[in-house]
């Protein structure tokens, strides 16, 4: 199978091809001189106000330009786009990441040729090249591989958003807890959390930390799923992980202005409230919704399978 990676300056697809990959600037440009050489009588009108059209229709046109099999718009961390000519797929980022992205298209090229080569079909190939580059991005791009410095820019991963914060004078707010089956309990105290402050990071337990305190068959979901999900809600800005049954190493070092905790918790029995009093921070309660609880949520489905 032909996998072609496209060239401003390089010649056409040839006819046939299995996948071409341009970006989502080489597809602009692509359909911009398509309409210049045909006098505009084909490819795609300009749809300013959604750039997701627009790509959709600038793909299309090219699969039936190039006379290839499909074209995958590559977008950066919105994912890549294929056509088939119609009926366009867009194949999102596992996890937005803001790191280099020299090289992620030769890395999204290369992975997918290799998948194809192997027996894939197209859209499983372009999952595979999707995950590949976010993954060759994440890891520092071009800079990575080549084993040079790249260090994260700042606001990626908690240490660098607490810095930002700090550094306009904003308060920044930490929560803690397993979140094994997240409920309304929760994000009704994340999304208090984070109206007390200008960030949210909230600390999650590890699959051993979570063991160890609630028993044998928890967590229900593995720390990668916990994470993911409180990484989608807008109230939360970053999520940081710790392997002790505690949170206090983590907090040491991340030192928030605020802990918050929901519960039936009292002052003396916070553990990290007198830890917070070592840099001048504070650790308060929330209200918590009576009756939700993870430990609640699994009864209930238990009660239902009998």
């Amino acid at each position: 199978p032909v996998v072609w990676d496209p060239h401003p300056r390089g010649g056409p697809p040839v006819p046939g091809t299995r996948l071409v990959s341009p970006s989502r600037a080489e597809s602009r440009a692509f359909t911009a001189e398509l309409r210049e050489d045909q006098g505009a009588r084909e490819g795609p009108a300009g749809q300013e106000g959604n750039e997701l059209r627009t790509a959709a229709h600038e793909a299309a046109a090219l699969v039936r330009h190039w006379r290839a099999a499909a074209v995958a718009v590559t977008l950066g961390a919105r994912g890549a786009l294929l056509s088939y000519g119609e009926h366009p797929l867009l194949v999102p980022v596992t996890a937005a990441h803001h790191g280099d992205p020299c090289g992620a298209g030769d890395r999204f090229a290369a992975t997918a040729a290799g998948l194809l080569a192997d027996g894939a079909l197209v859209g499983e190939a372009v999952e595979g090249a999707v995950a590949a580059a976010t993954a060759f991005v994440a890891a520092g791009g071009a800079g990575g591989v080549l084993g040079t410095p790249h260090p994260p820019p700042l606001g990626d991963g908690p240490a660098g958003l607490i810095a930002r914060v700090r550094a306009s004078g904003g308060t920044v707010v930490a929560a803690g807890g397993c979140f094994d089956l997240l409920h309304a309990g929760h994000v009704g105290l994340l999304q208090a959390a984070r109206r007390i402050g200008d960030c949210l990071v909230v600390c999650v337990n590890s699959d051993s930390s979570v063991r160890r305190r609630k028993g044998e068959g928890r967590p229900v979901n593995p720390l990668a799923d916990r994470v993911r999900v409180l990484s989608a809600l807008a109230c939360v800005d970053a999520v940081a992980v710790f392997d002790e049954d505690t949170p206090e190493r983590l907090l040491a070092e991340l030192r928030p202005d605020v802990w918050v905790k929901g519960g039936d918790y009292a002052g003396a029995e916070l553990p990290e409230a007198a830890l917070l009093q070592e840099w001048g921070g504070q650790a308060i309660l929330l209200p918590y919704l009576d009756g939700r609880s993870s430990t609640a949520l699994m009864a209930r489905a238990a009660e239902g399978t009998r």
